[in-house]
């Protein structure tokens, strides 16, 4: 790796880690940059989601206004998203990615249309409840489980995946919602990477830690730069934004 390749995944960790912390998607930039630069895909996969953490923790932390009063409803959808991100990691290790590619534009179009149609969706589901449900109830937990398998497995699209989950099942704002995505998605990725270094150690996968190093700086700083711009962006332009990187994303995967 010289300079110049060094320099184009530092500077694609910036614009991953502020693309997570206001959409999602960031890996559309990381991922394709360690590949078109000579990484494995699946090297560049797994070093792609170490270096990501730090900028996911970094994200939920510029989000810690909006995440007051979330704590229960972290802790309970968490378990779905640490039991999802495992269970994903592990079918990376042991299935050809082409198993998860055939759905993950389905994925996509679903979320988009939970993103556009938040509003409605949203309260019809309130108007079914007897109560609100804080945390969303059984159906979300189980959505957030599969979005973490998606997550450890490849991750890509994962926070737009997210949001549209989170914004249609809970009696929030969109801000609320992309904080409790922030957190959920920092689960993900820091439960899959855990996975990953264990597997490394057993010759299982490979991990160039250069480029984790490099991602991992660069995501720290955008998901700072992200967490102050996406907190001052009003939902409609918000809503607006998730579309937009999300067709970008269908793009690519159907491209």
């Amino acid at each position: 790796m010289d300079m110049l390749d060094a320099a184009a995944i530092f500077a694609a960790g910036i614009a991953a880690g502020g693309i997570n912390t206001v959409v999602g998607s960031g890996s559309l930039i990381t991922f394709p940059t360690l590949v078109a630069l000579g990484f494995p895909p699946v090297v560049a996969n797994v070093s792609n989601n170490i270096g990501l953490v730090p900028g996911a923790v970094t994200g939920a932390y510029g989000y810690r206004a909006e995440l007051k009063g979330q704590r229960e409803r972290l802790l309970r959808l968490g378990s779905a998203s640490l039991l999802g991100a495992l269970t994903g990691a592990v079918l990376l290790l042991g299935l050809p990615a082409k198993a998860f590619q055939v759905i993950v534009p389905v994925l996509i179009v679903v979320a988009l249309l939970l993103v556009v149609f938040q509003r409605r969706v949203q309260a019809w589901m309130l108007a079914r409840r007897e109560k609100s449900v804080p945390h969303g109830g059984p159906g979300l937990w189980i959505g957030v489980l599969l979005a973490g398998m998606y997550g450890g497995y490849f991750g890509a699209a994962q926070g737009i995946v997210l949001i549209g989950l989170l914004g249609s099942a809970l009696p929030d704002d969109l801000q609320r919602v992309n904080a409790a995505k922030n957190v959920l998605s920092a689960i993900v990725n820091g439960s899959a990477a855990v996975l990953f270094m264990g597997a490394a150690l057993f010759g299982l996968v490979e991990i160039d830690w250069t480029a984790v190093l490099l991602i991992a700086v660069g995501s720290t700083l955008g998901g700072l730069l992200g967490a102050k711009v996406g907190r001052r962006i009003p939902p409609q332009v918000l809503r607006g934004v998730i579309v937009a990187v999300g067709l970008v994303a269908l793009w690519k995967f159907l491209a």
